[in-house]
C-alpha cells in the first residue's frame, strides 16, 4: 500500500519526523501494515469506552510540594524548547525560530 505525498506531508508536520527517504517511507508503510490489522477484529455490539480503567474508581493522592521554582535548571537538559516547554519528540525536522 503506498503512502501519499499528502499524507507525508501530514504525518512529518505532526511527528516533525522526515519520512523522505526509502527507509523512512518503509517503516510507516510496514507501521501502517502492522496497524491495518486491527480491521480484522469483529466489534459488533462492542460499546465504545472512555478509558480501559473505567469500571473501576481512580484514587487519587494528595500532592505535597516540597521543593520547587527550578524551571530555569530543568529547561538547561532540553534538547528543544519553545518558550518554557520541552519539545518531544525532538523529531529530525528542525523547528522554525521563533521570529518566522
Amino acid at each position: 500500500q503506498k503512502v501519499s505525498v499528502e499524507v507525508l506531508d501530514h504525518l512529518e508536520r505532526l511527528a516533525l519526523v522526515d519520512f523522505r527517504d526509502s527507509e523512512g517511507v518503509e517503516r510507516l508503510q510496514k507501521a501502517i501494515q502492522f496497524a491495518d490489522q486491527l480491521h480484522e477484529v469483529n466489534t459488533d455490539g462492542v460499546e465504545p469506552m472512555d478509558s480501559v480503567l473505567e469500571d473501576r474508581c481512580l484514587y487519587l493522592r494528595e500532592d505535597d510540594v516540597t521543593e520547587g521554582n527550578c524551571t530555569k535548571d530543568l529547561l538547561e537538559n532540553a534538547r528543544e524548547k519553545v518558550e518554557e516547554y520541552f519539545v518531544a519528540p525532538p523529531g529530525n525536522i528542525p523547528l522554525p525560530n521563533l521570529e518566522e
